[in-house]
């Protein structure tokens, strides 16, 4: 990037089930305390990239989610950017946000993802997140991600790559993260009893396993190198984005290691420098499949990496550390942003009982949609903690 990025604030509303709040008032929250965490005001914000995957669907906002939602908190005169990129609005809406600052044109500028799933009909919701998908391919079949991350573990399983147990204590793990984590919405650690009598919903996952619907918001003030001071600098060293394509083979590498390679190179950087990782678990148990794919171990390697403790928060590279998308939650348009929320925590060294032992390195990888068998959109930022740990 020709100009740095710097992370000049973060906040967001806590994730979970909040039926009298509205989309405003789960956006508001979120962009007050980040501009708040920024030292900032709202005449300060120079533009506007605001994530939303099913508003038009499940409050017949659309078009102008975002401009509707900022209205409220009184950010008006500026360009409002809208993202829907299913899953990876967010992400996406913080790579369009760097790419302004780092051209030069502007200084400060406001990312916010925002979603309320929680209706009064569910089967509402569920529709809606079929939307991620191409219609034309999947309409009317009820596929769900779910039943997607079901089949591609049941082969890894099936191949012996990895056992049944470490579904079951990746899910352990992402629990006693969460259980940490103020914001998330599952605060209640498990035991790897409990995960396995959950109720099945596609084998070999179970209930305990999988993310729920969610309320939630989270937005980020990204500005300027150097344009606010802060006692710690979190700079935005890399990213990468791609869109979902049709595998001819199995050996051909997956969007997530296509993104991650870029964002590598971009950033001169590997995996082995990465100290915190937040990754797009949408199934507790997909952890394990992104350890491969970001370069985290060898092929085959996920189930060992996993055993050694490694991924833990007290390991040499947590993962996941705010709970991830099972017990964080995973409200689609603010996931994205809150990965990087909880990263510039961990590079701040502000996560409490979650903190990972002085992070330099943090890597965020978000994915959305489905497109025959991948991912239908991928980004993946690398922040870069500038300030020396005292």
């Amino acid at each position: 990037m020709s100009t740095e990025v710097e992370v000049a604030g973060v906040g967001m509303h806590p994730f979970g089930r909040f039926p009298e709040s509205s989309l405003k008032d789960l956006a508001r929250v979120a962009v007050v305390r980040a501009l708040d965490d920024a030292g900032l005001g709202i005449k300060d914000v120079e533009a506007v990239y605001a994530a939303n995957g099913m508003a038009g669907l499940l409050q017949g906002q659309e078009q102008v989610r975002g401009q509707s939602v900022l209205r409220e908190v009184g950010i008006e005169r500026v360009p409002v950017v809208n993202v829907d990129n299913a899953c990876a609005g967010g992400s996406t809406a913080l790579r369009l946000a760097a790419q302004a600052i780092a051209l030069g044109e502007v200084e400060i500028a406001l990312v916010v993802g925002f979603e309320k799933m929680f209706v009064d009909d569910l089967d509402r919701s569920l529709a809606a997140l079929e939307t991620a998908a191409d219609l034309d391919l999947i309409g009317g079949l009820g596929l769900q991600f779910t039943a997607i991350y079901a089949m591609r573990l049941r082969r890894i399983l099936d191949a012996g790559l990895l056992e049944h147990r470490h579904l079951v204590e990746v899910t352990v793990k992402s629990h006693r993260n969460g259980a940490l984590n103020p914001y998330a919405q599952h605060r209640k650690p498990v035991s790897a009893a409990e995960v396995v009598a959950a109720r099945p919903i596609a084998d070999p996952l179970t209930l305990l396993m999988c993310s729920s619907m969610s309320d939630g918001a989270a937005a980020i003030v990204l500005a300027r190198g150097g344009r606010v001071e802060r006692p710690e600098r979190i700079r935005i060293r890399a990213s990468a984005s791609t869109s979902g394509f049709s595998r001819l083979d199995d050996d051909e590498p997956s969007i997530g290691t296509i993104c991650a390679e870029r964002a590598y190179a971009r950033a001169g950087l590997g995996p082995a420098d990465v100290d915190v990782a937040e990754i797009h678990d949408a199934m507790a148990p997909a952890e394990l499949l992104y350890y491969e794919q970001l370069g985290f171990c060898e092929p085959g390697g996920a189930g060992e990496l996993f055993d050694s403790g490694a991924t833990a928060i007290e390991g040499r590279l947590p993962v996941n550390p705010s709970g991830g998308l099972s017990s964080r939650g995973h409200p689609v348009g603010a996931t994205g942003v809150a990965q990087v929320v909880e990263l510039t925590w961990q590079l701040r060294g502000s996560a409490g009982e979650r903190q990972a032992k002085e992070p330099r390195i943090a890597l965020a990888q978000n994915s959305g949609g489905w497109y025959e068998g991948e991912s239908a959109a991928c980004n993946v930022h690398i922040l870069e903690r500038t300030t020396a740990w005292s």
